[in-house]
């Protein structure tokens, strides 16, 4: 059985550039979807956050207008509470970065939240490295490939640089109306650090994937990611 580390912000905020903090976590579509589909499949799936906080849930994600209506909304918050004793009680990343070698592969689901901590995350950047440089599945969504920039050799170069990728689009964060007050913006950043950014349509579900690595541009790209993951992951287990 393929196991997979889910690795989820501990912040429940991201600091804009005047200083204030705007209320945020993971995004619901972004966690759910992803983790509902690989027990389906029937992977081993771990929940990690830094420090083993419980993670915090962006609830604009969960409001009616943002998560698809309000079935889709109810959908969502039945399916999280389900599985609280899991978000409760999440393996600190710290730990998961000392037993890397029981992971097939490392999952990052965005919200604002992971602006705030993950690029930055040693930990996480333990855990990359050594996924990536054993071949096994590294995949991020929307603002997940945030985490994706703790990412650096010994020499301080980045892991994936000149690696294709996507993530939340400088486009997508004018129109969610927050790129005015960012610190920086996340596409710019990757491109940055030597990334080939490609991006399909605002809001629109895209994903892409260059040899173990698999990013998703938005909420909208969450099913197609977490199934393209799982079949990775059913290559590399036959």
């Amino acid at each position: 059985m393929a196991r997979i580390l889910m690795v989820l912000s501990g912040s429940d905020h991201w600091t804009l550039s005047d200083g204030t903090r705007h209320p945020t976590g993971y995004w619901a579509e972004e966690f759910a979807v992803p983790h509902r589909t690989f027990r389906k499949a029937g992977l081993d799936v771990q929940i990690s956050t830094p420090g083993g906080v419980r993670p915090t849930v962006d609830q604009v994600s969960l409001s009616p207008d943002r998560a698809g209506g309000e079935e889709r909304a109810a959908e969502l918050r039945s399916y999280l509470e389900s599985i609280d004793d899991e978000l409760a009680h999440p393996l600190p990343l710290e730990d998961a970065a000392g037993r890397s070698g029981d992971y097939d592969a490392v999952f990052i689901p965005g919200g604002h939240a992971p602006m705030e901590d993950l690029p930055t995350n040693a930990a996480l950047g333990s855990v990359l490295a050594d996924l990536w440089n054993s071949h096994r599945l590294v995949a991020a969504i929307c603002h997940g490939p945030a985490g994706l920039l703790a990412g650096n050799r010994e020499d301080g170069s980045w892991l994936f640089a000149g690696s294709r990728l996507t993530a939340f689009t400088d486009e997508e964060e004018r129109q969610a109306g927050l790129a005015d007050r960012a610190p920086w913006l996340l596409e710019d950043r990757l491109r940055e650090r030597g990334a080939i950014f490609e991006a399909g349509p605002p809001w629109q579900p895209y994903v892409v994937v260059d040899g173990d690595l698999l990013t998703g541009q938005n909420p909208a790209s969450s099913e197609d990611a977490a199934k393209r993951a799982v079949e990775m992951l059913g290559a590399l287990q036959r």
